[in-house]
């Protein structure tokens, strides 16, 4: 389980990951546009609270992230949650289905910290693949390792690259605000439950977080 802020390289991380050790993703955002995509009734759900202007639920995500896991779990050694649960309740309702489902399952929670200073650096440097299918995340920041090859290309699948709306600067500053309050509440969740919380210094190059990311967790081997 992934707990950090927008940009704090979740997703970087996990990719990482995915191609490394074979694990499966689970990032909510990107199932929510690939929801959306393919018109699901899940996704007309969460399209239509997203134009009302209005959060999308709890209870939406969870069935969302349920069935998602019902169709990974048995198949496959790993599963990164990337960025969930981010909200007390949702955490309620995965303990509810991890107990009730998953008791095989050995769950490790890595918080990742990073400045909010270089998080609103990063996101507002942040280009995304605009293929629904790719999602690939690449900086606009020069120097960064994370530049792709040609400007404004994705480099896995020749797409055009383009920022979301929620990385411009004035919304960036907003999400922060929201995160933090959720956070807080979850680690407290997760601690006063029992749960070890890993600290993951995330404000370092993709590498050398991704070669610290294996020592904590002992995967140096894998």
């Amino acid at each position: 389980m992934f707990i950090g802020p927008p940009g704090s390289g979740k997703g970087s991380l996990s990719k990482l990951c995915v191609q490394q050790f074979g694990w499966a993703q689970l990032s909510t955002g990107n199932l929510c546009r690939q929801h959306i995509a393919e018109q699901t009734e899940i996704g007309k759900e969460i399209a239509f609270a997203i134009k009302s202007g209005n959060l999308i639920s709890d209870n939406l995500i969870t069935s969302m992230v349920q069935e998602w896991l019902a169709e990974k779990i048995g198949t496959i050694s790993g599963i990164i949650l990337d960025g969930y649960p981010r909200t007390v309740a949702q955490a309620r309702a995965f303990d509810e289905f991890v107990q009730n489902k998953l008791s095989g399952l050995s769950l490790k929670i890595i918080r990742f910290y990073i400045p909010d200073e270089d998080l609103i650096a990063r996101l507002s440097g942040r280009l995304v693949c605009t293929n629904k299918e790719c999602q690939a995340v690449y900086s606009a920041i020069p120097g960064s390792l994370q530049q792709p090859k040609k400007p404004m290309i994705c480099d896995v699948c020749g797409a055009a690259l383009g920022q979301r709306e929620d990385d411009q600067l004035a919304s960036v500053r907003e999400r922060l605000l929201i995160y933090h309050k959720h956070e807080q509440d979850l680690l407290t969740f997760y601690k006063n439950s029992g749960k070890d919380i890993i600290s993951l210094n995330a404000g370092h190059p993709l590498e050398e977080v991704f070669k610290e990311f294996k020592r904590l967790l002992g995967l140096e081997t894998l």
